[in-house]
């Protein structure tokens, strides 16, 4: 029994650390647009892709200590990551040009949803990702959700802010890792 109750103390502990990192790269993440607007002659969907690393990084982390994946499966996964993020803002893009000023939380659930479902994907592919759909749930659901908060942003006018990326990555973070625990534990 004591056993059982430490077990449930660690995972809480290391999903706490999990979305700990999740808001570190959610902080980090607005602050590269300037910075990677500095590279010269490279396209902007590359550009975009560099704003994804800190995310992809922690994913890489996830994905390898998590999970029992090689080195060249977690980077698999931060690379699917940084398209993953590539496609959310270009589908949050489209959709915003689309829909009407009162709308815009609709191309944040657009962005989040395309993002997760992107990375669940890729993730669930890998040797050791869950194929089990009901495991991919809980993120398709949070990153779907949290997507929401461009709106806020949007109507806040937050530049190297956000509201959205450290809830965004600190959720999907959490649901990852749980996603990938379930391939662990019987």
């Amino acid at each position: 029994m004591t056993q059982a109750i430490a077990s449930g103390v660690e995972v809480r502990n290391g999903l706490l650390g999990v979305a700990a990192g999740g808001v570190l790269t959610g902080l980090l993440t607005p602050l590269l647009p300037p910075l990677v607007d500095k590279i010269n002659g490279t396209p902007g969907d590359f550009r975009i892709a560099l704003v994804a690393i800190p995310f992809a990084i922690l994913v890489f982390i996830l994905v390898w200590r998590t999970a029992a994946n090689p080195w060249w499966a977690a980077l698999t996964a931060a690379i699917v990551t940084m398209i993953a993020f590539v496609c959310a803002v270009n589908a949050a893009i489209w959709i915003d040009g689309r829909a009407a000023d009162a709308d815009k939380a609709l191309a944040g659930l657009a962005g989040g949803f395309t993002g997760v479902t992107i990375m669940a994907l890729g993730i669930c592919l890998l040797p050791s990702g869950p194929r089990d759909v009901v495991a991919w749930l809980p993120m398709l659901i949070t990153g779907t959700i949290a997507g929401a908060l461009l709106a806020l942003d949007n109507a806040l006018d937050l530049d190297l802010t956000s509201s959205l990326y450290p809830v965004w990555q600190a959720s999907v973070a959490v649901a990852l890792a749980m996603a990938l625990r379930r391939v662990r534990l019987p």
